[in-house]
């Protein structure tokens, strides 16, 4: 999926567990499917996963979770442990509870519920004290969007007539075009996708994968609206959320943007994504 990527495997994990966390030696090692791009996962007995980076940017992401996230809530899913390099694996890893459920798809969840909960989780982000945090700079999520104005353009061009290069282009311009965000930077989750949220019992019941953490404008967590929300759900989120307009446009172009840069970097190699990203651009055309 990318290059210069490393993946661990089961046996690899298993002795950096043994020499390095040897409360949960013996524990059975087993390797999950990749569902992401940026970390491999490894289940360690029934109640533990490995995140395992695969490629250089993920590499803070194990610190970042150390450190901050127990300032956020007691009720997220803090790292247990975080790991050192070792056993030919070259990157720190972290240790995290494993947590029931799966992956918000058609058909297995109350949309309407789970925007409702979405909403109330972005609000209590929003006002965890900020003190110390890291604010988000160049082209990070909850940044300016004209930050990224030459990446999405470039990334219109790549796809050529893979899109409807027209119309994505005016959408992002309206985008740009909204009011900035003047307030004071707020804690973002900065990816919330149906693959960092998990679902059980058809309600939302947890959000995982902090790995865009960090202060900012609090639009990027609207990317959902046009993800996984669309009619009364979408609007539930919008309303639970206090949305100007310009906010809402603000995160109509973080979703538009993420996904046409996706699109080119994933072509090839993670189908998925592909599909995703497709479905997000189209909902924003229908929502512009």
């Amino acid at each position: 999926m990318h290059e210069n990527e490393i993946v661990a495997d089961a046996d690899q994990v298993r002795r950096l567990v043994e020499n390095q966390f040897p409360q949960w030696a013996g524990l059975p090692v087993v390797a999950q499917p990749i569902g992401g791009t940026d970390h491999a996962l490894f289940r360690i007995g029934s109640d533990l996963v490995a995140r395992m980076p695969r490629i250089d940017w993920a590499t803070d992401q194990a610190d970042s979770d150390s450190r901050w996230l127990p300032v956020l809530a007691p009720h997220l899913p803090l790292p247990l442990g975080v790991g050192e390099p070792g056993e030919g694996f070259p990157y720190r890893w972290s240790v995290v509870p494993w947590l029931p459920g799966d992956n918000p798809a058609d058909g297995n969840f109350d949309a309407d519920a789970a925007a409702l909960d979405l909403a109330e989780f972005v609000l209590a982000m929003g006002r965890v004290d900020t003190t110390g945090g890291p604010v988000k700079t160049g082209q990070a999520r909850g940044t300016a969007l004209a930050g990224r104005d030459e990446l999405t353009r470039r990334a219109i061009a790549e796809l050529g007539d893979r899109v409807d290069a027209p119309a994505v282009t005016r959408s992002w311009e309206q985008s740009l075009e909204a009011d900035a965000w003047t307030d004071p930077p707020v804690w973002l989750h900065g990816d919330l996708q149906a693959g960092n949220l998990l679902v059980h019992q058809r309600r939302l019941s947890a959000v995982i994968d902090f790995g865009g953490l960090g202060l900012g404008d609090p639009a990027v967590e609207l990317m959902p609206a046009w993800s996984m929300f669309a009619g009364t759900s979408r609007r539930l989120l919008r309303e639970a959320l206090g949305c100007d307009d310009a906010m809402w446009l603000r995160g109509r172009g973080w979703a538009l943007s993420t996904a046409l840069v996706g699109l080119p970097y994933y072509w090839d190699t993670f189908p998925a994504m592909i599909i995703e990203g497709r479905r997000k651009v189209a909902a924003v055309l229908a929502d512009s």
